[in-house]
């Protein structure tokens, strides 16, 4: 993999906007991981944890929490980009989110991430990333989310 693209000042992120960043390496979802993802957010369907009732559900299988696929963008981002400009970065919040295929735990995944939106706003700058989260082997990503961070300073 090679190192994330650095981004040095305000106008080099403003350039970027509509382009696209980047794509991560894979990674594996493993039920060690949708286990812990569980204990953290009292989430426990069977779906996710049973490993054996899910067998027979109806994807043969446990699979990740659409949260737990969406809580890794900040992982995929730093990956694929460094701000190096600017106070902290903070989570404002989210636009779009789509859950639109389920990651059967044991599967690999990786992000692909667009710089939608520059944005000035009394308490900073407003950055919009699109990610979309595709699954090793399937046609049909994961999730599309759009990532709102507010960049201080």
């Amino acid at each position: 993999m090679s190192a994330p693209r650095r981004i040095g000042d305000l106008d080099q992120l403003k350039a970027l906007v509509g382009q696209e960043i980047g794509t991560t390496e894979w990674v594996e979802v493993t039920q060690q991981q949708v286990d812990l993802f569980a204990e953290a957010t009292g989430d426990h369907q069977w779906i996710h944890v049973d490993v054996e009732r899910a067998k027979e559900g109806p994807f043969g299988g446990t699979i990740a929490h659409g949260f737990m696929t969406l809580s890794l963008l900040p992982s995929f981002g730093a990956q694929l980009f460094a701000l190096e400009f600017g106070g902290a970065r903070l989570n404002y919040g989210l636009g779009s989110v789509r859950f639109t295929n389920p990651v059967k735990v044991g599967s690999r995944i990786r992000a692909t991430a667009t710089f939608e939106e520059v944005n000035d706003l009394p308490k900073g700058t407003q950055l919009v990333t699109r990610y979309v989260i595709e699954i090793e082997g399937v046609e049909r990503p994961a999730c599309v989310a759009q990532q709102i961070t507010l960049i201080t300073g």
